[in-house]
């Protein structure tokens, strides 16, 4: 009978290979993380600057007069500072006209945002807690609309409206402006997490109605999202441009972006009023036409941070 041999095993012994005791270093990776924040600082840095330097000539040059506008620096004052005197021929310039086109954007916003809101809320509300046939073809629409420009619907509209006989009055500015795809797609999407369905059960068994439960249960629950769609509804019809260009001949219901075009094509064509320049006014009027939306994000913010978080986590 023959023995087969086995090969002989390593001897076991208390030192390791040199290659597993030494240590990792950890410098490589640290100088990679560094320098990915640091370029993400870069660009963080680029963006702010590229949001803000036009915001701070603009505060620089709504202090000036029109000789100091042309001789001074652009991100620093003139000799003479001029705001008061600016602010003055703003409000006082054409007969107030730009008075009258402030007060038009506050009327724009505040009923064109807020219904556009409540309608957003509404419509959210019912495709998140309401199951009826065609939801998620509506669902569906509603998403296919987000993508559609506004700026692609100005003409049709306008078409429309002149049927209906509307072109060159406030309805025709207000009533685009409460569509919002965008709105309803976030509300829907958080109603559907922020109202509990055993809150609205034990409601209906109450005997309460689907009105009073969502104007007295719903809608406070619903709050911080309402806020949030609030904000961009009054942002983008504040900065509504196209659609009135189009929709609206005369100027006492232009709204700030439309008239301050209509000065810049005055300041284009080197137009002055008596000895008012128009380049200050100008100026001055686009400085304080982004003060109500600077003083409404500072009260909301806190609605707003709030709401863009609180739908996009599942309890």
């Amino acid at each position: 009978m023959s023995t087969s041999t086995l090969p002989d095993r390593p001897a076991v012994t208390d030192e390791a290979p040199t290659r597993f005791l030494r240590p990792r270093s950890r410098r490589p990776r640290r100088g990679r993380r560094d320098r990915k924040s640091a370029a993400l600082t870069i660009a963080m840095a680029l963006m702010l600057a590229y949001t803000l330097l036009p915001l701070v000539w603009l505060m620089f040059g709504a202090t000036k007069s029109n000789e100091g506008l042309f001789s001074s620096r652009g991100l620093w004052f003139a000799d003479d500072f001029a705001l008061f005197d600016n602010i003055h021929d703003v409000f006082t310039y054409d007969d107030g006209i730009y008075l009258r086109w402030f007060a038009n954007n506050l009327l724009y916003s505040v009923v064109g945002a807020g219904g556009a809101a409540l309608i957003a809320t509404l419509g959210g509300y019912a495709l998140a807690k309401f199951d009826f046939v065609g939801r998620r073809l509506m669902f569906a629409l509603v998403v296919g609309a987000i993508s559609i420009p506004g700026t692609a619907l100005a003409v049709p509209t306008y078409l429309l409206f002149s049927d209906v006989g509307i072109v060159n009055t406030p309805w025709a500015v207000i009533l685009p402006s409460l569509a919002s795809p965008f709105g309803l797609y976030l509300m829907r999407v958080y109603a559907a997490d922020a109202v509990p369905d055993a809150m609205l059960e034990a409601a209906r068994m109450d005997g309460a109605g689907e009105l009073r439960i969502f104007f007295t249960i719903s809608l406070r629950l619903l709050m911080p999202g309402f806020v949030t769609v609030l904000l961009f509804a009054l942002v983008a019809t504040w900065n509504n441009y196209f659609l009135p260009l189009i929709v609206l001949n005369d100027p006492n219901w232009f709204p700030l972006t439309v008239g301050l075009n209509r000065w810049n094509g005055l300041a284009n064509g080197g137009s002055v009023a008596g000895d008012t320049p128009i380049y200050p006014l100008l100026l001055t009027g686009s400085l304080l036409a982004i003060v109500p939306l600077v003083v409404a994000f500072l009260f909301l913010q806190r609605f707003w941070q709030s709401g863009l978080s609180a739908g996009g986590v599942k309890q």
